[in-house]
């Protein structure tokens, strides 16, 4: 990819897309982000401050809420799997509706 690009990068009529310029971050699987000791804040604050921000925004959420509590139940026993005898029956002798087996259940309209 970055041969190609190399390669592309040099016709005149693909100069507008500078690809000889980005060649270099084809295949790159390192941080997206590269700055400059020049700015004015690191990643590890800017990390900080997000969370930091997050954690005021739930303390706001939990200090609104109600007191309640909720019961949550979390107890789960197998009941089982298909039909029982009775509704396999019920499910075997139903004959199906007309217009539920692909027919359409309206007529169209047709005008002449």
């Amino acid at each position: 990819m970055i041969r190609v690009a190399w390669t592309l990068g040099a016709r005149p009529e693909l100069a507008e897309l500078h690809l000889r310029a980005w060649a270099h971050m084809l295949g790159f699987r390192g941080h997206f982000s590269t700055k400059s000791r020049r700015y004015s804040t690191t990643l590890g604050a800017l990390r900080t401050a997000r969370a930091d921000w997050r954690r005021a925004q739930v303390t706001a959420v939990v200090e609104t809420e109600p007191t309640e509590t909720t019961l949550v139940l979390s107890h789960w026993v197998f009941a089982g799997t298909g039909l029982s005898r009775a509704e396999a029956w019920l499910a075997s002798s139903l004959e199906p509706a007309l217009g539920t087996e692909g027919e359409p259940t309206w007529t169209p309209v047709t005008t002449s």
